[in-house]
């Protein structure tokens, strides 16, 4: 009981402080999401830069551990985020964004990059669709939040027409294992 009293009131604490502290550790850490609050633009930005490094990376592992059914998923996981990468590359380097994308994954997503890259076989599989699922799930509750409450009115724009598509790959990552 004092576990949860002490998680409830970090949560409210760090809800509460908003303008106070930067939001990319509540972010980070899904607190944002959990609670429903809009991601700044930098941290939309770097979340979802983040997320396709990591979508498209983890998909080019596929192509030398995988079976037919999942190949062709990871081939679409990486045509699809190499576009939205490049989509929004443009938003920012276009000017239309004020924000900066970062150079590399943050350690969080080169680490679960990593695990599954030693990996191998049933196992290898079992992970890359379990991060698949939990990966899509993230990026369909950012791209919500950020295409209804973003600040940016490009990058909301983006967001709002990127989510269908967000949504359609989490439903295929769900049905990779059946």
């Amino acid at each position: 009981m004092t576990n949860k009293l002490f998680l409830l009131g970090a949560t409210a604490l760090i809800a509460l402080t908003g303008p106070a502290f930067a939001q990319s550790t509540a972010e980070k850490t899904g607190v944002n999401s959990a609670l429903g609050i809009t991601p700044k633009t930098q941290d939309f930005i770097t979340e979802a830069a983040n997320s396709d490094m990591l979508e498209i990376a983890s998909s080019k592992l596929v192509a030398s551990k995988s079976d037919t059914k999942d190949k062709a998923f990871a081939d679409q996981m990486i045509t699809d985020h190499t576009k939205t990468s490049t989509e929004l590359k443009a938003l920012v380097t276009g000017g239309k964004v004020q924000a900066s994308l970062p150079a590399s994954m943050d350690k969080a997503h080169q680490d679960k990059l990593d695990k599954l890259s030693k990996m191998d076989g049933k196992d290898f599989m079992k992970e890359y669709e379990s991060m698949q699922v939990s990966a899509h799930k993230d990026a369909v509750s950012l791209f919500e939040r950020y295409g209804k409450g973003g600040d940016n009115a490009a990058l909301k724009d983006w967001a709002s027409t990127t989510l269908p598509h967000l949504q359609g790959h989490l439903k295929m990552a769900q049905d990779l294992d059946k």
